[in-house]
C-alpha cells in the first residue's frame, strides 16, 4: 500500500511540474515581439494625362424631309423601295395625270388662240396711229385700238403662267425624292387619294452619313472646365485635336470612326441645368441610326503633372470622404485626406493630399494602421507602377 501511495505523489508531482513549464512557455511567448506586417505601396509620380468626359445623348439625322403630295390626285404606282436608298430627284409616287394632262393642253390652246388674236389688234392699232395724224380717225379710236392691244398682250402673258402652272402642276404628279438618304416605310398604297398640302407624309427620308450626335453637359462642368483652364491645371493640346470626337455605341463597343464637335448651344436649358453639344460623324456604313443612346467621348484638356493612383488604394471615412495610407520615412503608416476629380481608366485622379515620392499603401490596408511600423515591397498588380515603386524603394 505505501508502494501505490509513493508512486502516486510522483504522478502528482510531473503532472504539477509539466502543468508549470506549460503556462511559462505560454507567457513567454505571448511577451514576445510580433511580425512587422509587409504592404506593397507605389510611389506617385506626376505624369502627363488626357483628360476627357464622357456625355449621353442620342443620334439624329443629318437631313430629314417629309415627302407630302403638291396636286391631289389617285395614286397609281409606287417606285421604290422601302428602307432603301434612294438618290435626290428620283421618282417615288405617280399620281394618275389625266386631269393635269387636259389642263395643261387647255392652257396652251388658250395661249396659242391669244397669240392669234394680237396679230390683227396690233396691225389695227397700227393704222391707227398713221390715220388719226391726218385725222382721218378720232383720237378716241386710236385710243381704243392701243387699249385693246395692249390687253391682248397682257392676256397672252395670264396666257403663259397659266400654261406654266399646268406643267407644273402635271409634274408634281410625279412625287420625287427632295434630297439623297434613306427612305423609310410608306404610308400610302397604290389607288389612295392624296391632297394637296396633306397633314400626313407619305413617306419619309433621312440622311444619315452623315450623323448628328446630340449630347447635354451641365453648365457646372464647363465653368470648371474654364476655371482650369484659366489657372493653368489643363492645357489644350491642339486646337483640331481638341475637336476630335469617340463615341461609345449602347452595347458598350467604341464606334471606329472618329467625330467632329460642331457647336455649343449658347442657351442654358433653365430645368436641367444643361446645354446641348451638337457632334457630327461619318456614318458610311449605317451602323448609326437615328434615336440611337450613345456615349461621346470628348477631350478636355492635358493635366501635364497629373497624380494619378490605383483605385484599390482609396477607401472612404464614415462621411463617405476619400482617403488612404502612406508610408512615411521611418516607414510608418499616415493617414491621408485626398480630393479625387475623377477616375481615368483604374486610377483616381487626385487633386489635393498627395505630393511627388509619397509611398501610398495599395495591398495589405488591412494588415496595418495609422502610427505603425510597415516593411514596404512593391506593387506588381499593375506592371506600369512596378518599376518606378521598385526603383523608389531601393
Amino acid at each position: 500500500m505505501q508502494i501505490y501511495d509513493r508512486a502516486g505523489r510522483i504522478a502528482v508531482v510531473g503532472l504539477i511540474i509539466s502543468v508549470l513549464m506549460l503556462i511559462g512557455c505560454g507567457q513567454k511567448a505571448k511577451g514576445g515581439v510580433p511580425p512587422t506586417p509587409e504592404v506593397a505601396v507605389v510611389t506617385v509620380q506626376p505624369e502627363r494625362a488626357v483628360i476627357t468626359t464622357e456625355l449621353s445623348g442620342r443620334t439624329s439625322a443629318y437631313l430629314i424631309a417629309e415627302v407630302r403630295p403638291q396636286v391631289s390626285g389617285i395614286i397609281q404606282k409606287r417606285l421604290f423601295t422601302e428602307g432603301a436608298d434612294v438618290k435626290a430627284g428620283s421618282v417615288l409616287y405617280q399620281i394618275d395625270p389625266a386631269t393635269y394632262q387636259a389642263a395643261y393642253a387647255s392652257a396652251k390652246a388658250a395661249l396659242a388662240k391669244a397669240e392669234a388674236n394680237v396679230t390683227s389688234i396690233r396691225f389695227r392699232a397700227e393704222r391707227y396711229k398713221e390715220l388719226v395724224a391726218i385725222k382721218a380717225v378720232s383720237q378716241q379710236e386710236y385710243d381704243d385700238a392701243v387699249a385693246a392691244l395692249k390687253q391682248a398682250e397682257a392676256e397672252i402673258e395670264a396666257g403663259k403662267a397659266a400654261v406654266e402652272s399646268a406643267r407644273i402642276n402635271l409634274a408634281y404628279t410625279r412625287v420625287t425624292a427632295p434630297i439623297s438618304g434613306r427612305i423609310g416605310k410608306s404610308a400610302v398604297t397604290v389607288g389612295a387619294l392624296v391632297t394637296a398640302g396633306q397633314g400626313n407624309a407619305m413617306t419619309t427620308i433621312q440622311e444619315i452619313n452623315p450623323i448628328y450626335v446630340d449630347v447635354t453637359q451641365a453648365s457646372a462642368s464647363l465653368l470648371r472646365l474654364q476655371q482650369s483652364m484659366a489657372s493653368g491645371a489643363l492645357k489644350k493640346d491642339d486646337a483640331k485635336a481638341a475637336k476630335k470626337v469617340k463615341l461609345i455605341l449602347e452595347d458598350g463597343t467604341p464606334y471606329p470612326l472618329e467625330g467632329t464637335l460642331q457647336f455649343r448651344d449658347v442657351t442654358v436649358d433653365p430645368t436641367t441645368g444643361s446645354f446641348i453639344l451638337r457632334i457630327i460623324f461619318p456614318n458610311p456604313r449605317g451602323v448609326l441610326l437615328p434615336g440611337m443612346y450613345v456615349r461621346a467621348v470628348l477631350e478636355e484638356g492635358i493635366n501635364e503633372q497629373a497624380i494619378l493612383i490605383p483605385m484599390q488604394s482609396v477607401s472612404r471615412d464614415p462621411k463617405g470622404n476619400p482617403l488612404t495610407l502612406i508610408v512615411d520615412n521611418q516607414n510608418k503608416v499616415q493617414q491621408r485626406m485626398l480630393k479625387c476629380e475623377r477616375t481615368i481608366g483604374n486610377r483616381w485622379l487626385v487633386t489635393s493630399g498627395l505630393a511627388a515620392g509619397d509611398r501610398i499603401i495599395v495591398e495589405g490596408v488591412q494588415k496595418t494602421k495609422p502610427g505603425t511600423s510597415v516593411k514596404t515591397v512593391p506593387f506588381n498588380g499593375d506592371q506600369k507602377h512596378a518599376a518606378p515603386t521598385a526603383a523608389k524603394s531601393n
